[in-house]
């Protein structure tokens, strides 16, 4: 009898999910690279519109609510306030669009490497057979990076990326403060209309009334879409979190084969620490140690292995 999570092993495999490709000997190592970016056209032009939609609430909000306000208080408060957020969430997006989410290397499955692993005997070790790999515990291929990826949650068109060991803190601050200014511009909306209610509408905007009624109506359906399609994004991903399962394994059913840890501990190893303010900035690494394999950036040179499950001879 097969356990789940040797039927997950064998979906993978099956030539209807991936596709195999001609493996080829890994080429030689060279300087890895500093950037990470997938060139996917509805992940590229995804993250654009992204950055569009916060550039126009930019706009609405400076120059729609913010200037023509009578209160120089009002504006200041609301200005910068509403234009941190902002950067914060523009910084998330970025740090989790060009983050390596926890690639394995490509073209690792070679006797060298597996002999480097040290595995004891009778260990079983998997090879990806589309980016020919050797599969470390809990990482899963994704098609559109063409990688297999460590704690692979899902794949992001909106970030142009995996959401994965190394990059979950950014797609989490980056939910989160789209929140957050998705709600602070509806806010400013119902006192700016109860202002313009109040006075006249052609002193509480730089734009004809007509104009300004539809630039804040526009906001006001984007700040609502967004501020419910975040917050449970944000939900979400906090939950895998503290329960220490990605939203792939439960798609998939997998049993869990690794032992959980609690959700403060998987926390601080999410957002690389103790609770301190560096867990709400986009700039700081993770400096938590991971629990992978010490070897597993290393690709030794060597012929692609043919199989796709490898045993580990026993000893006699």
């Amino acid at each position: 009898m097969r356990s789940p999570a040797h039927h997950c092993r064998d979906i993978e495999r099956q030539a209807g999910y991936l596709q195999p490709e001609h493996c080829a000997p890994p080429p030689p190592r060279g300087r890895p690279s500093a950037m990470w970016f997938i060139r996917d056209g509805c992940g590229i032009v995804c993250g654009i519109i992204t950055w569009l939609l916060v550039f126009y609430a930019e706009f609405v909000v400076v120059f729609v609510m913010l200037l023509p306000s009578k209160s120089l208080t009002y504006s200041i408060i609301n200005g910068t306030l509403f234009n941190s957020l902002a950067f914060l969430a523009l910084a998330s997006h970025f740090r989790a669009m060009c983050t390596d989410p926890g690639a394995v290397p490509k073209g690792n499955a070679t006797k060298e490497f597996i002999e480097s692993l040290q595995l004891k005997p009778g260990q079983v070790v998997y090879k990806c057979p589309k980016c020919c790999s050797i599969k470390p515990d809990r990482a899963h291929h994704c098609s559109v990076c063409k990688r297999c990826i460590r704690k692979m949650d899902h794949h992001c068109p909106w970030v142009n990326n995996c959401v994965g060991e190394n990059n979950q803190k950014y797609f989490v601050l980056f939910t989160m403060y789209i929140a957050l200014i998705s709600l602070h511009a509806l806010v400013m909306v119902a006192f700016h209309f109860l202002y313009c209610f109040e006075e006249d509408w052609t002193k509480c905007s730089t734009f004809s009334p007509p104009a300004t009624v539809i630039l804040l109506i526009l906001l006001c359906f984007e700040g609502l879409l967004f501020l419910i399609f975040t917050s449970v994004m944000f939900g979400t991903q906090v939950h895998s979190i503290c329960t220490d399962e990605t939203g792939i394994e439960r798609l998939k059913g997998e049993s869990a084969t690794w032992e959980k840890v609690g959700c403060w501990e998987a926390m601080k190893a999410a957002f690389g620490g103790p609770l301190s303010l560096a867990w709400l900035s986009p700039f700081t690494d993770l400096s938590c140690k991971r629990q992978h394999s010490p070897h597993i950036h290393t690709t030794p040179q060597g012929e692609i292995i043919e199989e796709d499950v490898i045993e580990i001879p026993l000893e006699y």
